[in-house]
C-alpha cells in the first residue's frame, strides 16, 4: 500500500443526515436482506388460491353460488396486486429484470398495466402527499384539499360536496378504473414496453370474458363480473386509503428532507400478523416509504427502530388502529369538500 493512501475511518453512528443514521441502524439489524423463502411461499399460496378460485367457477358452473366465488376472487386479486407492488419495489428480487418479469406477470393476472402503474407509484413515493407532484392527489374525481375544491369543475365539483359519504361506494369502481387507466396509458408514447403491456392487458380481458361467457349464462356472467370487480375495487382502495389520507398535504416549495417528507405524510396502522397479511405489510407505511425495497415481512421489525429514531429527533410518528385510520381519512375528505358545500356558485 502506498504511503500516500488515506485510510478513511468507518462513519460513526452520529455522522451524516438523520436518514443516513437511521439507514445504518436498519442495515446493522440485517433488515434489507432478501427473503426468498417467504416470497416463494407467499407466491405459491396466492397462485394456488387464484387457480382454485377459477377452478371453483368451472366446477360450480350455472349456479348463483358462483357469486360467492366472485367475492373470494376479489380478495385474491387484491393479494396479487400486493405481490405486484412488492416486485416493483424489488423486495422480491434484487435485479431489475427479474422484478419487472414478476411484476408484469402479476399485473397481467389482474388486468393492470405494469408500466403505467410503476411510473405513477414511483412518482408518488418521491413526493408523497404533495398536491402538485403526487399523482395520487390528482383531483380527477375527488378533491383532496380545499384549494382543489375551490378550483374544481364538473364531476369533482359535484361529488366533492359529499365525497366523504360517497368514498366507499365509489371504491366499487376502483377495479374498473385500474383497467381503464391502464388502457388509456397505452396512448402515451413515452411509456416503456407499452406494446408488451398492451398485449398482456388485452390477453387478460379476452381470457377473462371468454371464461365467464363460456362457463356461465350471460346474466350470471354479468353479475359475476360486477361482484368480482366491485369487491376487488373496495379491497384495493381499502388497502391504500389508511396510508396517507388525512395526513399533512405539502404544496409548492414545501419539501422537507427525505426522512421528514416520508414520515410526516404517512400513517401506520396497528395490528397483528393478520393485519400484515390483509394489508400486505402496507400497514407499516412509514417504514415502507423510508425503505421501499425492504421485504414486507421485515417491516414489522423495522418499526421499533424507526419509531425510536423519530422520537429521538422529535419527529411525529403517527400510528392508529385500522378503523381510526378510515375515520381520519373520511374526516379529511369532508373538510376538503367544505368550500363546495358553502359555495353559492352553480355546479
Amino acid at each position: 500500500m502506498s504511503s500516500n493512501t488515506t485510510v478513511r475511518p468507518p462513519p460513526s453512528e452520529e455522522s451524516g443526515s438523520d436518514f443516513a443514521r437511521l439507514s445504518r441502524k436498519i442495515a446493522a439489524a440485517g433488515l434489507m436482506g432478501r427473503r426468498p423463502g417467504y416470497y416463494a411461499l407467499r407466491t405459491t399460496v396466492v397462485a394456488g388460491l387464484y387457480v382454485s378460485g377459477w377452478a371453483a367457477v368451472a366446477l360450480i358452473g350455472d349456479s348463483w353460488w358462483t357469486l360467492a366465488v366472485a367475492a373470494f376472487l376479489g380478495v385474491v386479486f387484491g393479494q396479487v396486486a400486493l405481490l405486484a407492488h412488492d416486485a416493483a419495489h424489488r423486495q422480491v428480487f434484487r435485479r431489475r429484470r427479474a422484478s419487472e418479469v414478476a411484476g408484469r406477470i402479476a399485473g397481467a393476472g389482474i388486468g393492470m398495466g405494469y408500466g403505467w402503474w410503476q411510473d405513477k407509484h414511483t412518482r408518488h413515493h418521491a413526493n408523497p402527499n404533495h398536491e402538485e407532484l403526487d399523482p395520487d392527489l390528482d383531483p380527477d374525481l375527488l378533491v383532496w384539499s380545499q384549494d382543489q375544491a375551490r378550483a374544481a369543475k364538473g364531476l369533482p365539483r359535484l361529488i366533492g360536496r359529499w365525497q366523504a359519504f360517497l368514498f366507499f361506494p365509489l371504491l366499487t369502481l376502483e377495479g374498473f378504473n385500474l383497467h381503464v387507466s391502464s388502457v388509456k396509458a397505452l396512448a402515451n408514447r413515452s411509456l416503456k414496453h407499452r406494446t408488451l403491456d398492451g398485449v398482456l392487458l388485452f390477453a387478460h380481458f379476452v381470457l377473462y370474458l371468454t371464461v365467464l361467457l363460456w362457463l356461465l349464462p350471460p346474466g350470471m356472467a354479468i353479475a359475476f363480473l360486477a361482484v368480482h370487480q366491485c369487491l376487488f375495487g373496495v379491497y384495493l382502495g381499502s388497502l391504500f386509503a389508511p396510508n396517507h389520507k388525512g395526513m399533512p398535504i405539502l404544496t409548492g416549495e414545501d419539501r422537507p428532507d427525505f426522512l421528514r417528507r416520508q414520515v410526516l405524510t404517512s400513517r401506520n396502522v396497528r395490528g397483528g400478523r393478520l393485519t400484515d397479511i390483509a394489508l400486505g405489510g402496507l400497514n407499516h407505511q412509514i417504514e415502507h416509504h423510508l425503505f421501499p425495497s425492504m421485504p414486507s415481512p421485515n417491516l414489522r421489525r423495522a418499526r421499533t427502530i424507526v419509531r425510536c429514531h423519530c422520537q429521538e429527533l422529535g419527529v411525529d410518528y403517527v400510528e392508529t388502529g385500522l378503523i381510526a385510520s378510515y375515520r381520519l381519512a373520511l374526516a379529511s375528505l369532508h373538510r376538503a369538500g367544505a368550500p363546495l358545500r358553502h359555495a353559492r356558485v352553480p355546479i
